[in-house]
């Protein structure tokens, strides 16, 4: 079994890009907080690069900013190339099947905010003034 979900913030702007056949595929890392304190007595995150593909790579990137909350189902992928000089390299990303977007922006009217919650799969049934 291989199943990653995880809850934390964009740690950078989402990179929309294509494929040479035209699929899109988007790329961002995501800042997840550990659920304990170092001896220093503060949080450390761990950053995870998120790879999501077609429909929902377009969508993340027009919806997505720096800073937002996302939650993502998916899996790992661990691939491996080789660098122009000759060198081995690994990646560990995790290819995102699902990605939530599970705050609002900050600077979008109420029409986008819509847009966004449709774009989610945000059905919670909440109203907007609910304070989490």
């Amino acid at each position: 079994m291989n199943r990653i979900v995880l809850v934390g913030r964009l740690a950078q702007q989402p990179e929309l890009r294509y494929t040479q056949t035209g699929i899109a595929v988007t790329q961002f890392t995501v800042a997840v907080n550990r659920p304990f304190l170092n001896q220093q007595g503060e949080r450390e995150a761990d950053f995870i690069d998120i790879v999501v593909w077609r429909n929902q790579a377009e969508n993340c990137a027009n919806y997505l900013s720096k800073g937002r909350l996302v939650g993502v189902d998916g899996r790992l992928q661990i691939r491996s190339y080789e660098t122009a000089d000759g060198q081995r390299r690994r990646v560990a990303e995790v290819v995102a099947d699902r990605v939530e977007f599970l705050d609002r922006a900050k600077d979008a009217g109420q029409g986008s905010d819509d847009n966004v919650a449709q774009q989610s799969g945000d059905d919670s049934g909440f109203p907007d003034d609910v304070p989490f």
